[in-house]
C-alpha cells in the first residue's frame, strides 16, 4: 500500500472512473459532527468535546458551513479511491471528473441547476474549515485541514470544458488509504431527504454495523453527538418520525426507555447482512 504523498511530491492526477461500484464512507465522517445538518445557511461554528476527541468547524458568511448533502461529494471521492484501489490502480488525492459522473453518482439530475448546485457544494466543501484531535497522538495536537484544499474547473486549449479538478486534504485521504477508516453504505442512503435523517444512518451504520444485537444510544446523547442547532425537542421530533417511518435502510429502530429513566434509541440491521452483495473490502469493515 502506498503512502499518501507529502507536500514536497508532486500529486499525479487520478482520473474519476465510470461505472457502477460500492459506495463507500468514511468512518470518522460517520461518527463525528462534522457537517451542517440544516439546508439552511449556517454560520454558528460546531465546537464538540467528547473524552479525548475534540472538533472544531468553522464557516464563512459567503458560503456557509458544508452540508451533510455536500458531503456527498466525499462519498463519492472514497468510493472512487478505495474502488481503484481495491483492483490495483494507484489512486491520488488530486482528481479529475466531470460534473455529469459525479452527479448520477451521488443521484442528483444533470441539468444546468443543478451543475450550479454541485459548484456551490464544492464552494462550501472548500472554504469550511475543521481542527480535529482524531487520529492525532494527543488531543492537545489538532490537524487543520479544508474538506477540499482546492478545486477548478478544467478547460482544454480553445476553452472548451473538460470537467472539475479538486484536491482532498491530507487527512481525508490517509483515513481512506492508509488506516482503511471506510465502511460500505447502501445507495439508497442518497434517497433520504432529512438532515437528521441521513445523519442518523450514517451513525447508525458505523456503530450498528452486522452486530446481531444492535446497538442503542441515549437519545439526549444522539443530540449532543450530532452537532444539530435544533433545540433538543425539536431533534427528538424529527428522531420520532424516523423510527414511525422505519425510513433508514437496511437497519429497524426503536424507541425505548433507558434504565435512567430518558429516551433511548435502539437499532439493529432489519436482515442478517444487508451489504453481503458487495464482498468484503477490507479487516477493518469485516469486523463490524
Amino acid at each position: 500500500m502506498r503512502p499518501p504523498p507529502t507536500d514536497l511530491e508532486p500529486i499525479a492526477l487520478f482520473h474519476a472512473r465510470p461505472g457502477n461500484m460500492a459506495l463507500r464512507d468514511a468512518q470518522d465522517l460517520m461518527a463525528w459532527p462534522f457537517f451542517s445538518l440544516a439546508k439552511s445557511r449556517r454560520i454558528t461554528p460546531i465546537d464538540f468535546r467528547m473524552g479525548e476527541v475534540a472538533i472544531r468547524v468553522e464557516a464563512t458568511v459567503e458560503h456557509g458551513m458544508a452540508t451533510i448533502w455536500d458531503a456527498d461529494i466525499l462519498i463519492w471521492a472514497a468510493s472512487q479511491i478505495v474502488d481503484a484501489r481495491d483492483n490495483g490502480l494507484r489512486t491520488s488525492r488530486m482528481m479529475a471528473a466531470t460534473p455529469h459522473e459525479i452527479l448520477t453518482f451521488i443521484g442528483r439530475g444533470t441539468s444546468a441547476r443543478e451543475y450550479q448546485l454541485l459548484k456551490a457544494a464544492l464552494d462550501r466543501l472548500q472554504s469550511t474549515t475543521v481542527a480535529t484531535s482524531i487520529r492525532q497522538p494527543t488531543e492537545r495536537r489538532m490537524h487543520r485541514f479544508s474538506w477540499i484544499n482546492e478545486w477548478k474547473e478544467r478547460v482544454d486549449n480553445r476553452g472548451r470544458q473538460l470537467g472539475i479538478e479538486l484536491v482532498l486534504p491530507d487527512w481525508f485521504y490517509a483515513g481512506i488509504m492508509v488506516d482503511a477508516f471506510v465502511l460500505t453504505i447502501d445507495r439508497a442512503y442518497f434517497d433520504l431527504t432529512g438532515g437528521i435523517e441521513r445523519w442518523l444512518y450514517r451513525l447508525v451504520r458505523k456503530h450498528g454495523g452486522r452486530q446481531a444485537h444492535g446497538w442503542s444510544f441515549d437519545l439526549r446523547h444522539l443530540h449532543v453527538k450530532s452537532g444539530s442547532l435544533s433545540a433538543y425537542k425539536r431533534f427528538a421530533f424529527e428522531v420520532r418520525g424516523i423510527v414511525r417511518r422505519q425510513s433508514l435502510p437496511g437497519y429497524r429502530l426503536v424507541l425505548g426507555i433507558s434504565q435512567a429513566g430518558g429516551p433511548l434509541l435502539t437499532f439493529k440491521a432489519s436482515h442478517r447482512d444487508p451489504f453481503s452483495r458487495f464482498g468484503k473490502t477490507r479487516a477493518t469493515e469485516d469486523n463490524l
